[in-house]
């Protein structure tokens, strides 16, 4: 009776840079790279920069752990997810790093958690696809939400681009006010002031203000956003409105 034959790399648990040199496929360095003195998977880029994969698949493993995506335990132990764990006792059990690596790197079979025959086995997988398919549509969701961002964006940009060109065009048309035109519209203000503060016959008054400072100060209140209204150009026009007012003589 012939036994089947065990792969040398296989553990029941690994920690991360276990299972990421095997992941590499840099089972022969194992001894050179578990001496080295790291403590961060960045310091592996320095120590070892001939094998980048190293770190990469390294910091993969980490951040699957931190996400909740791949289980964890502390030393083979499995633990709750979040327990916090020193970083040189956690490990990940073959198992698990099995299922993670099939549902989120599916194009990747290291040879350590696939042997040849579960390529086939693995592709008509139910379990395997809907998580596939699952996380498809999810992306394709996302890229659709953000297509659709861009073109609100750039419509908004467009009008805007529309809208600087109009205010220019009517900036560069619009001449100043002829005297007459500037005259006319001084004497409505003043017309205008001295019917809000006049009283009837019956000597009502016929608004609520009580004064030209009365009328600034409410309107500068209420429309202190709008360029042009403020105190002193409102007293200004206002005076000037009172004097055209006065010059025209009454028929």
């Amino acid at each position: 009776m012939s036994s089947k034959k065990v792969n040398p790399q296989v553990k029941v648990f690994y920690r991360p840079i276990d299972a990421a040199l095997r992941w590499c496929n840099l089972t022969r360095f194992e001894t050179q790279i578990l001496h080295a003195s790291w403590s961060y998977p960045e310091d592996l880029r320095h120590l070892f920069p001939q094998w980048p994969c190293l770190q990469t698949n390294t910091e993969l493993i980490y951040d699957a752990v931190r996400n909740g995506e791949l289980s964890y335990g502390c030393f083979g132990v499995p633990v709750p997810s979040g327990t916090n764990v020193e970083p040189d006792l956690l490990t990940v059990r073959h198992s698990d790093l099995r299922r993670w690596l099939a549902i989120y790197y599916p194009d990747q079979r290291p040879s350590f958690l696939f042997e040849p025959c579960d390529i086939t086995r693995d592709k008509i997988s139910l379990g395997v696809y809907f998580a596939l398919q699952a996380e498809r549509d999810a992306l394709v969701r996302e890229r659709d939400t953000l297509q659709r961002q861009l073109q609100d964006v750039e419509a908004n940009l467009r009008a805007l681009g529309l809208e600087q060109e109009n205010l220019k065009s009517m900036a560069n048309s619009n001449e100043r006010l002829s005297e007459r035109s500037e005259h006319t519209y001084l004497q409505i203000i003043g017309a205008l002031l001295n019917t809000v503060l006049d009283s009837s016959p019956a000597g009502k008054p016929l608004s609520v203000f009580k004064s030209q400072a009365a009328i600034v100060d409410a309107m500068t209140a209420r429309h202190n956003d709008i360029p042009g209204l403020s105190k002193r150009t409102l007293d200004e026009k206002f005076a000037a409105a009172n004097r055209s007012l006065k010059k025209t003589p009454k028929s």
